[in-house]
């Protein structure tokens, strides 16, 4: 293949000619090391250790989702805590995952890191975050998968030699430097959106709070509620069981993920197919108006989670993992119905009268127990009104990140394979 000038063919593609490649082994004064494999627990109190999903996302994400605690409190001059600056690399993890880098920006010290990941220092910070983008690049996914051990069956490892060894093109220092700071300009971005959503539904879990208990009422509205169980609201059936070989094409299937992902279903847009006889069709249909709930889970904060079918359904049916509430009455308008049942009050009551063994379980019959609030239904479509225009500016914010996100992936592309330069 012809080389345009001022380009060099190399072992990590096309290059500009005063761009050099380097050996990871070169650039780094530690590691990689692998993490500590200390046993951990919901109820230790030992010291803070990182989740595999703390670095999953490509950046360092430090919560009460992605820190838990050892059952042994580490040194604090323990080599295996971590400092700031550290380059963490998955070590062991799906395809799409297995080398995600992230560099650690908490506090040094405080927290140590675990068996599934890989740690190095640079010798000249800057260029650990050249590597933390050259990683995460569609070139470096392409160098991890392609050396990550792994067999059919089993999660693909990245060895510490491999890791070395890594190829890596290099731009003169102010290159780096330019590129970086493009790349962090459009992180800021994507983190003030990320900010902005959060900040988003935080409001409208308070509206929610607010609205759907009558602790605040719209303009215009005044009186006491009714207090209904959904035993009189509802009767309910559980969903379909079939054997996985009927799945994947047939008739449209509301799933798990459906109802848990969604406060409306269209069925129109359901991808989920399971082959069925006429009867069992007619046995397990659903229709506007309905109501979904999970039935099951591994916790019990997942389950009763609610999704009402919004369009008029053409031969749909719902799995087994799921429970139709199906309406013996027009007491609850179908858009106050997407948002009613995920109030805390209602989610409280059916998290309390769960059934707990090896999973969190809820049926028909604590359903019908839990007690709802219900206002006028020209009060329930206000409220439904006030939510749904929340959930429209979360959806748009949603789109506008998701193209931002894009933007970045495509400027790293360009950016990091020098197809364009910065001046």
């Amino acid at each position: 293949m012809e080389v345009k000038p001022g380009y060099k063919q190399t072992e990590v593609g096309v290059i500009p000619e005063e761009w050099d490649v380097g050996q990871l082994s070169t650039l780094i004064s530690y590691g990689p090391r692998n993490g500590y494999s200390g046993r951990s627990g919901k109820d230790a109190r030992g010291t803070p250790t990182l989740a595999l999903t703390a670095t999953t996302s490509g950046r360092m994400i430090l919560d009460e989702k992605t820190v838990k605690h050892l059952e042994e409190t580490l040194e604090g001059d323990s080599d295996i805590l971590l400092k700031a600056g550290d380059v963490l690399v998955q070590r062991s993890n799906t395809p799409e995952l297995v080398g995600t880098t992230a560099i650690f920006d908490g506090p040094s010290g405080v927290y140590a890191y675990p068996d599934l990941m890989m740690r190095m220092r640079f010798k000249v910070p800057e260029t650990s975050y050249w590597f933390w983008r050259y990683a995460n690049s569609s070139a470096g996914r392409r160098y991890f998968v392609s050396v990550a051990a792994g067999s059919t069956g089993t999660m693909p490892k990245l060895s510490g030699d491999k890791l070395r060894t890594m190829p890596l093109p290099l731009p003169p220092p102010p290159e780096q430097r330019a590129i970086a700071e493009a790349l962090s300009d459009v992180d800021g971005l994507l983190g003030g959106l990320d900010r902005l959503i959060a900040k988003k539904r935080d409001l409208k879990q308070a509206a929610m709070q607010q609205l759907l208990t009558g602790q605040t009422r719209l303009p215009g509205f005044h009186g006491e509620w009714d207090q209904v169980k959904l035993g009189s609201l509802f009767s309910f059936k559980n969903g379909l069981n079939k054997g996985k070989e009927f799945f994947g094409y047939g008739t449209p299937i509301v799933n798990y993920m459906d109802v848990f992902g969604n406060t409306g279903i269209l069925c129109s847009k359901l991808e989920g197919r399971v082959s069925l006889t006429k009867q069992e069709i007619k046995n397990f249909d659903v229709r506007k108006g309905d109501v979904l709930f999970t039935r099951t889970s591994e916790t019990p904060e997942e389950i009763g989670m609610a999704s009402v079918i919004l369009d008029e359904p053409d031969e749909t049916v719902f799995s087994g993992f799921v429970l139709r509430g199906r309406p013996k009455n027009d007491i609850l308008c179908d858009v106050f119905k997407a948002y009613c049942f995920r109030a805390p009050l209602v989610r409280n009551q059916i998290i309390s009268k769960a059934s707990y063994t090896t999973r969190a379980l809820t049926n028909g019959r604590i359903l019908s127990a839990v007690t709802l609030s219900v206002p006028t239904k020209a009060e329930q479509t206000a409220i439904a009104e006030v939510l749904t225009e929340i959930d429209a500016e979360l959806a748009a914010l949603g789109q506008r990140r998701e193209k931002t996100r894009a933007l970045k992936q495509a400027m790293m592309q360009e950016l990091l394979s020098a197809r364009t330069r910065l001046v």
